[in-house]
């Protein structure tokens, strides 16, 4: 069948222009969707990428620490691998904070319903939520940085071993103002090097982590000793029960 055709001004023929609506120009939500879509791509890429990197490297600093660092002019961090911190050490920021550390993935559910049940009082995070706090995220209570703690703690517990986790949990946690992990803790209060540590002297720092800005180490006050009594046998129990054994 063939297709009408109009004639020009100057005589020539021209296909008729097709009846029918234009083309629609692209859909303000589709648009939205599509890039909202790659942003979280990118997102969950990126976090992968981190949560690799440092399952190799030591992580060169952390918001918390960054942000110290500008208050204060200067903070005091000296990265020791593992292998060069007396194993009670170990053993006791583990039994100080986490007991059930080598039995769950990331999320201790007893801890967190005694934590809820007690109005708060105590926490409920696990060494893996705390370091995933401290290495990528921010301090502070908002539903946003637990939501992403949330999300990122079980890659770090997939990505990295049991003792990489207790290793830069020691490394970046806060002893003192302005004092980060343990080589310069135990330099800091002891005058030791972390290899050096005893078990009263591994105790005493787990027991100040908490609150170390109020506590001291090498001048505990009665309710520091207390606990660091506590956490040194916590330390002996999880060594003897096989509970310490996924990270030694």
């Amino acid at each position: 069948m063939r297709v009408a055709k109009a004639k020009t001004a100057k005589g020539k023929a021209t296909p008729a222009k097709a009846t029918g609506k234009a083309r629609p120009g692209p859909r303000p939500i589709r648009w939205l969707k599509r890039w909202v879509w790659r942003g979280l791509f990118a997102a969950v890429v990126f976090v992968a990428m981190m949560v690799g990197l440092y399952a190799l490297v030591p992580p060169p600093t952390t918001i918390y620490m960054w942000q110290e660092k500008q208050r204060l002019g200067s903070i005091e961090q000296i990265w020791v691998a593992a292998d060069d911190v007396a194993p009670v050490m170990l053993r006791s920021v583990v039994a100080a904070e986490d007991a059930n550390y080598c039995t769950h993935w990331g999320f201790d559910v007893t801890a967190l319903r005694a934590a809820i049940e007690g109005g708060g009082q105590r926490g409920g995070s696990t060494i893996s939520q705390q370091v995933v706090k401290n290495v990528y995220l921010w301090h502070g209570r908002t539903y946003l940085r637990k939501a992403l703690e949330a999300l990122i703690t079980p890659a770090v517990e997939a990505a990295w071993s049991k003792r990489r986790i207790v290793e830069v949990y020691l490394n970046v946690a806060e002893f003192d103002e302005g004092v980060f992990g343990i080589g310069a803790a135990s330099q800091h209060y002891f005058g030791l090097r972390p290899s050096q540590l005893n078990a009263t002297q591994a105790a005493r720092l787990a027991a100040i982590l908490p609150a170390p800005k109020s506590r001291s180490a090498s001048n505990p006050s009665n309710f520091v000793r207390r606990r660091a009594a506590q956490i040194r046998d916590g330390a002996a129990t999880i060594q003897r029960d096989g509970r310490a054994d996924c990270f030694e």
